[in-house]
C-alpha cells in the first residue's frame, strides 16, 4: 500500500471480495478502475467506491486490459491470474497498462499447493474450483523479462515472519476434524501458499 502513490490510478484485475472499499478508503485520492468477472462477495455497493468498473467473461480479460496502454500507476492481480483462461497474454496486458515506472503486484497460489492438504477458504489449489492454471513460476519470471520490465521482488512460497509464526499457533486448530478444517489466521504463510512478485515497469 505505502507504494501506491496516493493520487495515482490503480488498475484492480479480480476486484472481489470488498476490494473497491478497501482501496478507496486507505487511498482516498486515487482513480480506481476495478475488472472482474461479476460483482463477487462485495459486503458494499462497489460503485459506491470504484471511478471505474468492468465486468466480463474470463476469457475476455485480456482483451479487456489491452484497451489500456501505458495508464496505471499501480496493476493489481490478487490471486486473479490462476483464473484467467490465457494466464500469460493476461500477464502481458496488464504489465503493458503500467505507465513507465509502475509496479504490478502479483500474488497466486504456488506450483507446490497442489499437494497441500485441502482446507475450506482454499489451502489446495483444486479446494477452488474456479481454478484453471497452476502458474509456473520460472517461466513467469521468464514471461516478464521478455516483457522488458523488472522484477523487484520475487518469492516462490512467500512466507512472512509474523504471519508464519501465526500460523505455528493456529496450524493444528484449522486441522483438528474434517469438519472444522479450515485456512487459519497464518495458514498461508505458514505453508507459503502464495507465490509473490512485484514487478516495475522500464
Amino acid at each position: 500500500m505505502n507504494q501506491i502513490p496516493k493520487n495515482g490510478k490503480v488498475f484492480d484485475i479480480g476486484c472481489g471480495n470488498g476490494s473497491p472499499y478497501f482501496m478507496k478508503k486507505n487511498l482516498p485520492g486515487i482513480y480506481y478502475v476495478g475488472l472482474d468477472v461479476g460483482d463477487y462477495n462485495q459486503s458494499v455497493d462497489p460503485t459506491t467506491y470504484a471511478d471505474e468498473l468492468i465486468y466480463v467473461k474470463s476469457c475476455d480479460f485480456r482483451t479487456a486490459i489491452e484497451k489500456y496502454e501505458d495508464e496505471f500507476d499501480t496493476v493489481i492481480s490478487t490471486h486473479n491470474l490462476e483464473h484467467c483462461d490465457d494466464y500469460k497474454g493476461v500477464l502481458l496486458a496488464m504489465i503493458n497498462a503500467l505507465k513507465k515506472g509502475g509496479l504490478l503486484y502479483l500474488p497466486f497460489p504456488c506450483e507446490e499447493s497442489v499437494s497441500f492438504p485441502s482446507r475450506k477458504g482454499t489451502l489446495n489449489f483444486y479446494d477452488d474450483s474456479t481454478h484453471q492454471n497452476v502458474i509456473p513460476y520460472l517461466p513467469t519470471l521468464q514471461t516478464i523479462k521478455e516483457s522488458g520490465a523488472n522484477i523487484v521482488f520475487k518469492r516462490k512460497r512467500f512466507r512472512p515472519f509474523i504471519p508464519f509464526v501465526i500460523g505455528l499457533f493456529y496450524e493444528p486448530w484449522g486441522s483438528l476434524t474434517k469438519t472444522l478444517c479450515s485456512v487459519m489466521k497464518g495458514t498461508w504463510a505458514l505453508y507459503g501458499f502464495e507465490t509473490v512478485i512485484i514487478v516495475k515497469k522500464k
